[in-house]
């Protein structure tokens, strides 16, 4: 299957509005309400669209046209940036979780859960929505940026589900004689996120650095298969 230019760069301008729209919403709610996980939330969309400018830039490069495309390996840009997204990703699960431990060792943060229940509806709707739409019309663009693009769609609509059932036990919890314990549900689905969610970026990373791997040793098979003829010649 031949790869869509130009529904690839709809698909990921359209992925880099809407991670704008989620990261504004995300951070400055989180901030407001005082939740750590809404604001992690937010960073990750924040993230992606950071991650979806350099995908939107590696496109651009790839079918930019070239007097001479043998001198430049454009095969690499692709596994290369998904490897680097891969990587930025774990890097902010990691702080994401980090920050979780601190505020549980501090007592727990203390959050407006209706507020946060409203916003857990609206974000896992448009989640669900980007991703629904980068799979139906990714596979028309046969591109593995876009499939990337997909993956983070993925851990973002997960993500939001995980806050907003966490928020449900936190009111739950509110309402009862452990209302005490209410302020730990925050810091805590921080943690459950993060640790769930880092296996997903280390696979990209994994594959695309195997990829790399291939593709060097392919070079390097025919570098070699060109020297055995100079030679035999």
């Amino acid at each position: 299957m031949t790869r869509n230019i130009q529904l690839e760069r709809k698909l990921l301008h359209f992925s880099t509005l809407f991670a704008l729209l989620f990261a504004v919403m995300g951070i400055s709610l989180g901030a407001w309400i005082g939740s750590l996980v809404i604001i992690f939330d937010g960073a990750y969309s924040l993230v992606s669209l950071f991650l979806t400018l350099v995908s939107v830039a590696a496109a651009s490069y790839i079918h930019k046209p070239r007097k001479h495309p043998s001198a430049i390996n454009i095969t690499k840009v692709e596994p290369m940036v998904i490897a680097f997204k891969g990587l930025v990703i774990t890097l902010m699960c990691c702080i994401s979780f980090a920050s979780a431990v601190e505020a549980i060792l501090n007592g727990g943060r203390d959050v407006n859960t209706g507020v946060a229940l409203i916003f857990g509806v609206i974000n896992v709707l448009g989640c669900i929505g980007a991703y629904w739409l980068m799979v139906k019309k990714g596979k028309r663009a046969n591109s593995g940026l876009v499939d990337a693009e997909a993956k983070q769609w993925l851990m973002d609509t997960v993500i939001s589900i995980a806050v907003m059932i966490g928020f449900v036990f936190a009111k739950i919890l509110s309402l009862t004689e452990y209302q005490s314990y209410a302020v730990y549900a925050d810091p805590v689905m921080v943690i459950i996120v993060s640790i769930y969610f880092i296996i997903v970026p280390l696979k990209m990373t994994y594959k695309a650095i195997q990829q790399l791997a291939l593709d060097k040793q392919l070079v390097s098979h025919g570098n070699n298969h060109d020297d055995s003829i100079s030679s035999t010649s």
